[in-house]
């Protein structure tokens, strides 16, 4: 019987099939350490990490029978692809689960940092100074605002969708061109990334994090978007410098920003914590029960279908 290594604790439930067909260890209420599973991994033919467990080279040696990783996240930026697969590891990763609650997420960043949310709430509950005059502490609309999207694969297309139904136009810049009808369906304009930086009201970066992507947002972008533009980031952390992003805000060379990636998650840069203009989450994008059982139960049948093809596999390499 395959052994599995689940490096986080979650709940069993959508891990039945799981449990019926393997032989499972998972931690019941803390997450393994780095150093457990480097004294565990050799006697397991699957690793199961979640999306903040970096599965390096020291990992995947010592993990002499591996034969899958299959990751809990859509990301894989946790999982050095490129050696597992010159170790003959298949990686995979979860998609189609992550896709709607990600995008829901994104377009509420978008709506708390346009209409300054966090803000008055925050201004409100310490019962400091806030203006309630007509034109005091004012927002920033949606409706027929110009929505550009950095990467408009599966979330960026469910983000478009729900910001054309609150009346926003749409511009993209993607690795490629989509086809004329995905781009008729959100009345999507493809445009260069410089122009999308320099026209669009908001902007989302929902592309996937590689190396080429690594700070891909910095000082010199910011200094392009409008005065008035508002960034969200919920794809990595890491396509954007921080510092950059946080002397933007201060000097206000941007309006606002919504994010719920870091550089170095669990930490954020200080600058961040103290500005008025950016609303912050902790990585939450898919924290909702029911969409953390459905990404277990997609990941499940990774692992299934990898073995007994009964389910269709989501690889990466």
């Amino acid at each position: 019987m395959k052994k599995i290594l689940i490096t986080n604790a979650l709940y069993r439930e959508p891990l039945a099939e799981l449990f019926e067909k393997f032989e499972v260890f998972m931690p019941q209420d803390e997450d393994l350490k780095r150093e457990q599973v480097l004294e565990m991994i050799s006697d397991y033919e699957v690793l199961i990490p979640n999306f903040s467990f970096y599965t390096d080279k020291e990992i995947i040696d010592k993990g002499v029978k591996l034969e899958i990783i299959s990751n809990y996240g859509v990301g894989y930026n946790n999982i050095d692809v490129d050696y597992a697969t010159q170790k003959g590891i298949v990686v995979t990763n979860i998609p189609k689960t992550t896709c709607e609650p990600t995008a829901e997420l994104a377009f509420a960043l978008l709506l708390a940092a346009g209409r300054r949310i966090g803000y008055y709430d925050r201004k409100l509950r310490e019962h400091r100074a806030i203006d309630w005059g007509v034109y005091g502490d004012v927002g920033l609309p949606v409706f027929g605002k110009t929505l550009g999207i950095i990467g408009m694969g599966r979330i960026g297309q469910s983000l478009a969708r729900r910001a054309v139904a609150s009346g926003m136009n749409i511009i993209y810049n993607n690795r490629n061109r989509l086809s004329q009808d995905i781009e008729e369906r959100y009345n999507a304009k493809y445009v260069s990334f410089n122009d999308l930086l320099r026209t669009a009201d908001y902007i989302s970066l929902n592309a996937p994090s590689t190396p080429e992507t690594l700070h891909l947002i910095g000082e010199n972008e910011f200094s392009k978007m409008k005065p008035t533009a508002v960034f969200i980031n919920t794809a990595r952390g890491n396509m954007v410098d921080e510092k950059a992003l946080a002397k933007a805000l201060k000097e206000e060379k941007i309006w606002a920003a919504g994010l719920d990636v870091y550089e170095n998650e669990p930490k954020i840069s200080p600058e961040l914590l103290v500005l008025n203009n950016v609303v912050l989450t902790p990585h939450a994008g898919t924290k909702t029960i029911e969409d953390r059982h459905r990404m277990a139960e997609e990941m499940v049948h990774n692992i299934i279908g990898f073995y007994e093809g009964k389910y269709e596999v989501s690889r990466v390499n």
